[in-house]
């Protein structure tokens, strides 16, 4: 038996408490990612991550709980992604959304290309390199990244991949109100959504950011 197997009902639970109705075989392979991930963890360290439970709930859920927030982005880009994070996850609760995975370290762009290959995701498209090297593809409609850097850093390195009327998204946990006032001039904060991530007993907040000019677009 897998290691997550006895933890499915605690994904399918954790699911229903984030309003997400993801179908079984969906659930399966976000399962099979977590799988993965604890495989790949003991000889890679990927995460810190090492117990099922918590790869059901700091990652895989922690993951999802944006999800509603991304209705109407068909294009994301995910920076700093680490083992996949939150943009493997993604791409398998939503076969519409196209996620390029940025990833700078060697060893966890070779894992999340063996994720897409295993899980057969052709949503997904891991890119081994630093997010400034991809500052001339085509602009995206998101972007996005969890404990990735501080906020200034993070719209000074990926902006330019941000469409003219693009978000930046910032998965963190306390309320990073330092990090907010640090703002370089032409971003503001759009939105600032606290997250309820079931088993999860921490902090968790989504910082949506805008360049300045840019109408907001209702929740």
């Amino acid at each position: 038996m897998s290691a997550l197997a006895p933890y499915r009902d605690r994904l399918a639970a954790g699911l229903s408490a984030l309003g997400l109705a993801l179908p079984a075989h969906t659930q399966d392979r976000l399962l099979a990612f977590g799988e993965l991930l604890l495989k790949w963890n003991t000889v890679y360290n990927l995460t810190a991550i090492r117990t099922p439970q918590e790869v059901i709930t700091h990652h895989l859920l922690d993951s999802l709980a944006v999800l509603p927030y991304l209705e109407g982005i068909g294009r994301l880009a995910d920076i700093g992604s680490g083992g996949g994070l939150p943009g493997i996850a993604l791409a398998i609760a939503r076969a519409d959304l196209h996620v390029v995975s940025v990833e700078a370290v060697n060893k966890k762009a070779a894992f999340q290309q063996q994720a897409k290959i295993e899980l057969g995701l052709d949503n997904f498209r891991p890119e081994n390199a630093r997010v400034e090297k991809l500052a001339s593809a085509p602009p995206f409609a998101a972007v996005i990244s969890r404990a990735f850097a501080d906020l200034a850093r993070f719209v000074e390195l990926a902006g330019a991949l941000l469409a003219p009327d693009g978000r930046m998204m910032a998965m963190k946990g306390v309320y990073p109100e330092d990090e907010i006032a640090r703002l370089p001039a032409g971003w503001r904060v759009d939105r600032v959504v606290p997250l309820a991530v079931p088993g999860l007993q921490a902090a968790r907040h989504l910082i949506i950011l805008k360049r300045d000019g840019m109408e907001h677009k209702g929740d």
